[in-house]
């Protein structure tokens, strides 16, 4: 399973029967989970966190804004946070082996869907922007539904990219994209005073100056009689939680007033937080492998790679047809990743941390936890090739059977090509940091990167191989045949 995460956001934040029914549809669809459902009542909004595959995940969010149509009017909406539409953003996010130019795809099959389907125009932001100026959402949502829907029809520059120049007259508009991973923080002051939120908003945020990769503005939360500073870390490796954090507070004490306390909207990355811990414990040299859930996930019967190198070697090596190339590239790559973590553990700094030699080591990890999953990813998926080639011998004029068979084919191709990009990725990205790792280590960061090269290399062959069945089968296999040539070229 490739897999993404989709988190959109609803402009219903007070009555939990319509958040539940928008929940709901989403819940019905096979292959994707709700991770995650908060609202807040003065935002007048909620989000839904889900997860899955990607075209079940196209097929969830399309439930959702259908009941979201149905239940939600902007007419007689109102609230703190801005929004365009009922359903007012659907960004899609990458995750393990997924790509943003699959995510990317996703978006825009989406945006068809919803113009067609709900007659509802479609805005597409960040990484799907097809205009330079709409890769920052509040561009895109900048007026609001009122605004959107007296300026659509008559300012070219409004017009939206899927769908007539006309907002639905109840639903608005939507604005749909790919993206990174994004944490919503909030910093709650000791103070009702929004104009003090809105002075520290502009200070902390990216487009006025402040920190790298945040967006921020003040908010008034009556319910709690305080003021808010809203805050999205678009890249919580260039701004963390605890620099975001810190900074508010820094701004907060010129105006005399605290931060009363904070709060994470949605879903958080794990190493997020474990960032935060160290700075506020100052740990040194802090090594995450010994914290405890992570020990004991490692030696757990079904985790990715619980497996011993001396038992995989052994099967390794043994006459059957799994696990073959496919796997020990991915394996290859694990240890690459793996090499390549710990130059860059010794080559960070404590006291004044480099924030990409940082960020290259979260890849690393990342990298390193999925390579071990592909490994039985891969032997699962020749193996369901071996089922699916015997069944179309005993029966060859099955057409069923014949699709069944590419299709396998077709995910058997998949796979390696996933080792392939992440291992080429991750490659690009150490070897542009080598020279600002240990010297002593020089020897090891090279290993790193020929277990690497080896991993896109094996990785690379399987997928040709792959390539002969599909193309003899009538598949377009152009865009694969250009990747792959693209993938060979050294970093």
């Amino acid at each position: 399973m490739t897999p993404f995460e989709c988190v959109p956001n609803f402009s219903e934040g007070r009555d939990e029967s319509k958040i539940r029914r928008i929940a709901d549809a989403a819940r019905t669809v096979p292959g994707v989970a709700v991770l995650d459902v908060e609202w807040n009542a003065d935002h007048n909004r909620c989000v839904i966190t889900l997860v899955g595959e990607g075209e079940s995940l196209v097929n969830a969010v399309m439930g959702m804004m259908t009941v979201a149509t149905e239940v939600i009017d902007l007419t007689h909406h109102t609230g703190e946070h801005p929004r365009m539409g009922a359903t007012d953003v659907v960004p899609f996010v990458p995750l393990g082996g997924a790509t943003v130019e699959e995510a990317v795809r996703l978006a825009e099959r989406l945006g068809e869907r919803v113009w067609k389907e709900l007659g509802i125009p479609v805005y597409l932001y960040g990484s799907a922007a097809r205009r330079p100026e709409r890769v920052d959402l509040p561009a895109v949502r900048k007026g609001g539904f009122e605004g959107i829907r007296e300026e659509i029809g008559k300012n070219p520059d409004r017009a939206p990219d899927v769908g007539e120049p006309r907002v639905h007259p109840t639903a608005g508009a939507v604005a749909i994209g790919a993206r990174p991973v994004l944490i919503a923080f909030n910093a709650y002051l000791t103070t009702p005073d929004v104009g003090i939120a809105k002075k520290i908003a502009k200070a902390v945020r990216s487009r006025d100056g402040g920190l790298a990769e945040v967006r921020a503005l003040g908010f008034e939360i009556k319910e709690r009689n305080r003021a808010q500073v809203s805050m999205n870390l678009t890249d919580y490796r260039k701004t963390p939680i605890h620099r975001a954090l810190e900074q508010v507070r820094r701004e907060a004490e010129r105006f005399g007033v605290g931060v009363e306390e904070s709060e994470i909207v949605g879903v958080v990355p794990e190493d997020a937080l474990l960032d935060a811990a160290e700075f506020y414990l100052q740990l040194n040299r802090f090594d995450r492998s010994t914290i405890l859930e992570r020990k004991v996930r490692a030696v757990s019967s079904d985790a990715p790679g619980a497996e011993s190198l001396a038992s995989f070697s052994a099967r390794l090596a043994a006459r059957t047809a799994t696990p073959g190339g496919g796997s020990a590239s991915a394996a290859a790559g694990a240890l690459g990743a793996a090499l390549g973590e710990m130059v860059l553990s010794y080559s960070i700094l404590p006291a004044a941390p480099d924030a990409e030699l940082v960020s290259v080591r979260q890849e690393c990890t990342t990298a390193r936890v999925d390579f071990l999953r592909g490994i039985e990813e891969d032997a699962r998926a020749y193996d369901l090739v071996r089922a699916a080639r015997r069944s179309l011998k005993e029966r060859p004029g099955d057409a069923a059977l014949k699709d069944a068979y590419v299709a396998a084919v077709r995910a058997a191709a998949r796979v390696p090509l996933e080792t392939a990009r992440r291992a080429h990725a991750i490659a690009h990205r150490l070897h542009a940091v080598q020279s600002r790792t240990k010297a002593a280590l020089a020897s090891d960061t090279v290993t790193a990167l020929a277990l690497l090269r080896a991993a896109t290399d094996g990785a690379l062959e399987n997928v040709a191989i792959n390539l002969v069945d599909l193309k003899s089968a009538g598949d377009a296999i152009g865009p694969i045949e250009t990747e792959v040539a693209r993938l060979r070229l050294p970093v």
